[in-house]
């Protein structure tokens, strides 16, 4: 039987040449972005329906560069095994839904990962009355698992080097996940330990659930572009490095305005368009990179809207911290 990523390569064959991507953006009058079904605090319909979330804002301020309106975008809710196949179907421009840069997916997929929004790693998720601490003691444990993800090889890699073993309970998405895992249709839930952190959130009793020391796993997630558009690949990546060095210069979406206007500082004027033109090199305006820190903040406002301790997630930043302060987000010069 074929593989599934043989089968994407294999579609992406017969698929013609897309058309330029901004430009399509650009006649179409909105971004297409693939995002998550429903991930507290990734990617959510809020009380009102509005999408909203940290990977929502990517798609905000990607919009809001190419189309000076961080509105102006359509999510397409996807799942672990179709997300894929709509980036490289041309059914949306971007996809920024919690996905792990790896080898195969870079090359064999033909997608172009455009820089790293968020280091994580698989952890797992478990009820306090269980009595197990650690993850080394799970031998013999029903996991729910999403299909279609990283996890699950890591998942086999991790019990098979510590001679466990278990029972897989598959899943196809986190809602789906938590209902199996609260119904105690598994002992354990394994994910990125930002989506387990999300899950144990909506808990009736957060407390009664903790998430095991262990992190298994590498998982550096962000916004994903077909290959061969490297026009659309730069705006992307450099949108979302636009955000980080905001926070690094102290722009803010309050202060922006006024920073463009008064700033003495060289990069501040280079990044917000004031100073030279860097916009022009990638079809766009000036005042692309202040558009979308206007529309969604700089990288820290959206991490502690959508994920900080003082949200209902609770992440403190660790590795996502800037790179001043002991973490690993850093922007390159913006010259």
């Amino acid at each position: 039987m074929a593989s599934a990523v043989g089968l994407l390569v294999a579609v992406m064959g017969a698929i013609p040449a897309l058309a330029d991507t901004l430009e399509t953006v650009r006649e179409r009058g909105r971004l297409v972005c693939g995002v998550n079904t429903g991930l507290a605090g990734f990617s959510y319909t809020d009380s009102k329906g509005e999408w909203a979330g940290f990977d929502v804002d990517i798609c905000r301020a990607v919009a809001a560069a190419t189309l000076g309106d961080g509105d102006a975008v359509e999510f397409v809710p996807l799942t672990g095994k179709t997300r894929f196949t709509a980036l490289s179907s041309g059914e949306i421009d971007i996809l920024s839904r919690n996905t792990t840069w790896t080898y195969s997916r870079d090359t064999e997929l033909a997608a172009d990962f455009t820089g790293t929004t968020y280091y994580d790693g698989q952890g797992f998720l478990i009820r306090k009355a269980v009595g197990i601490e650690s993850a080394k003691d799970l031998d013999g444990a029903t996991v729910c698992i999403q299909t279609g993800t990283t996890t699950e090889l890591n998942l086999s890699e991790f019990f098979l080097s510590n001679g466990m073993s278990y029972e897989p309970v598959p899943i196809e998405s986190p809602a789906e996940a938590q209902q199996q895992y609260l119904a105690q249709s598994c002992d354990v839930y394994t994910a990125d330990t930002s989506a387990l952190a999300a899950a144990r959130s909506s808990f009736a009793d957060p407390t009664a659930h903790m998430i095991l020391p262990e992190v298994i796993s590498k998982e550096p997630l962000g916004p994903l572009v077909r290959h061969g558009d490297d026009r659309w690949a730069d705006i992307v990546g450099w949108t979302v490095r636009a955000l980080v060095a905001a926070e690094e210069l102290g722009l803010t979406s309050e202060n922006v305005d006024e920073q463009a206007a008064a700033s003495k500082v060289p990069e501040v004027g280079r990044l917000l368009g004031t100073d030279g033109d860097l916009g022009a090199m990638n079809g766009l305006s000036a005042g692309w990179a202040r558009d979308a820190i206007a529309a969604v903040g700089n990288y820290g406002e959206m991490f502690s809207r959508n994920l900080g301790t003082d949200s209902p997630i609770g992440l403190e930043r660790g590795l996502n911290a800037l790179w001043t302060n002991g973490g690993l987000q850093y922007a390159p010069p913006f010259r």
